[in-house]
C-alpha cells in the first residue's frame, strides 16, 4: 500500500501535521517512539488557551483529535531508516517493516546537550529552563542564573532581564564574551562568572545555591541553561538535506526541503524559538504542502 504521507515524529508538529492531512482526506501514518525533547517539562507556555497544560494532557487531547478523522493511523514505534526510492519514500520501523509514502514530513526534534555540571538534571525542567518566552513569567524578579558555555549568552542575557534584574551569568569557565558584551552587561548590574561551576544546591528540584570551583557560593532561586542542540536523527542529512548554520533543515515556507516530496517541520528546521504553538504551527505549513503538491500530482 502506497500512503500519501508518512509523518516521523510525533510531538506538536507532526501530530498537528497529521490534523490537517486527515482533514484533507489523505492517508497518513503517524509515527512516534514517544521520547519528546521536553519530556522534563512541567507545564507548557504560550500556547492561547492551553497556557499551562501538562505536555502529557497535550498529547492526549491532540490524539483525540486525530482519533476522529479515520484516514489517520498511529503507531507507537521507532523508525530506523528513511529512504528515497526513485519519487516515493520507503520507511523502514524498528521491528524491520516498510512503509511505503508519496511525501515525508520529519517532524522528529532535537536533542540537547547540557553543559557537564554535576547535577544540573535534578534541577532542569524544575526551576532551570532553556526557554524564559515559557518559563520566565514564573520566574519573575527572583535571583537568577543563566548558565551558557555559548555565544548566545550574552542574547539571553538581555533577553532574561525583562524578567529579572537579580541576574548573573556563568560561562562554566568558558571565554565566550566579548570585552565590550561584559561591559554591557555589568553596566546593567549583571555579573558574569567566567569561572567553572563545581555543583548546584537545592532540594526538589528548586535551585537555592551555584557553588563555583574555588568555593565561592552565589545564591540563585532559578534560571535558565543555554543546551547546545542536535537533531534527534540523521535521516535528514542521509537523505541530502541542506542546514542553515545552527544544524535546523532549510524549508521554504510551506516546510519543503531540497529533496524532493521531503518536508520538515518543528525544531527539527526551526531550532530556536522552541515552542509549542511554534512547532504545531510549523507542522500545519507542512502538511499544507504536502496536500498542495500532492494536489498538483495529480493533475500532472
Amino acid at each position: 500500500m502506497m500512503l500519501d504521507c508518512v509523518i516521523v515524529g510525533g510531538g506538536p508538529a507532526g501530530l498537528n501535521a497529521a490534523l490537517v492531512l486527515g482533514r484533507a482526506r489523505r492517508n497518513v501514518i503517524l509515527f512516534d517512539n514517544n521520547s519528546p525533547r521536553n519530556a522534563v517539562t512541567q507545564e507548557s507556555h504560550g500556547f492561547i488557551t492551553r497556557d499551562g497544560i501538562k505536555p502529557k494532557e497535550f498529547r492526549e487531547i491532540a490524539h483525540q483529535d486525530i482519533a476522529k478523522y479515520p484516514s489517520i493511523m498511529k503507531r507507537n514505534e521507532k523508525i530506523i531508516d528513511v529512504k528515497k526510492t526513485g519519487m516515493h519514500f520507503e520507511v523502514v520501523t524498528e521491528k524491520g517493516e516498510c512503509i511505503k509514502g508519496k511525501k515525508v514530513i520529519l517532524a522528529t526534534g532535537l536533542k540537547e546537550i547540557h553543559p557537564a555540571i554535576e547535577n544540573i538534571m535534578d534541577f532542569y525542567g524544575k526551576s532551570l529552563f532553556s526557554c524564559p518566552y515559557c518559563d520566565g513569567w514564573e520566574l519573575k524578579d527572583l535571583p537568577l542564573i543563566i548558565i551558557s558555555e555559548s555565544h548566545s549568552a550574552f542574547h539571553m542575557a538581555k533577553t532574561v532581564y525583562n524578567w529579572s534584574k537579580d541576574l548573573i551569568v556563568c560561562t562554566n569557565g568558558k571565554k565566550i564574551l566579548t570585552v565590550e558584551q561584559k561591559n554591557i552587561l555589568q553596566r546593567k548590574g549583571i555579573k558574569v562568572y567566567e569561572k567553572n561551576i563545581k555543583s548546584l544546591i537545592g532540594g526538589n528540584g528548586s535551585l537555592e545555591a551555584v557553588i563555583f570551583e574555588d568555593g565561592e557560593e552565589v545564591k540563585r532561586n532559578g534560571g535558565f541553561v543555554t543546551p547546545e542542540w542536535i537533531q534527534a536523527t540523521t535521516f535528514g542529512q542521509s537523505l541530502g538535506c541542506k542546514t542553515h548554520e545552527l544544524g535546523g533543515i532549510i524549508t521554504d515556507q510551506f516546510g519543503r526541503t531540497n529533496i524532493e516530496g521531503l518536508y520538515a517541520a518543528g525544531d527539527t528546521s526551526v531550532i530556536v524559538p522552541s515552542q509549542v504553538i511554534i512547532a504545531a504551527a510549523e507542522g500545519s505549513r507542512a502538511a499544507i504542502g504536502v496536500n498542495t503538491d500532492l494536489s498538483q500530482d495529480d493533475f500532472n
